[in-house]
């Protein structure tokens, strides 16, 4: 599973991977996490407001900071 934080590297977005990567690690996930900080490449996923999170490639999340349980429901 590829978990992708979009977004520019502030401090929600850096909440935002802590989260994943709890709720993926509670989840025992084989999973890889990838931050993608460039504009163009985020614009790309059809995101305009940040943070976001897309799970191998389908964007899941705009514009919030979920919580690992929140994150969770998305993962499952």
């Amino acid at each position: 599973m590829k978990i992708q934080i979009l977004g520019t590297g502030c401090a929600k977005c850096k909440q935002l991977t802590e989260n994943a990567e709890t709720a993926a690690r509670e989840m025992g996930l084989d999973y890889e996490l990838e931050k993608v900080t460039d504009i163009a490449e985020i614009v790309k996923f059809g995101v305009m407001t940040t943070p976001a999170l897309a799970v191998d490639g389908k964007v899941k999340l705009i514009g919030k900071v979920a919580t690992p349980a929140e994150i969770r429901a998305l993962l499952s």
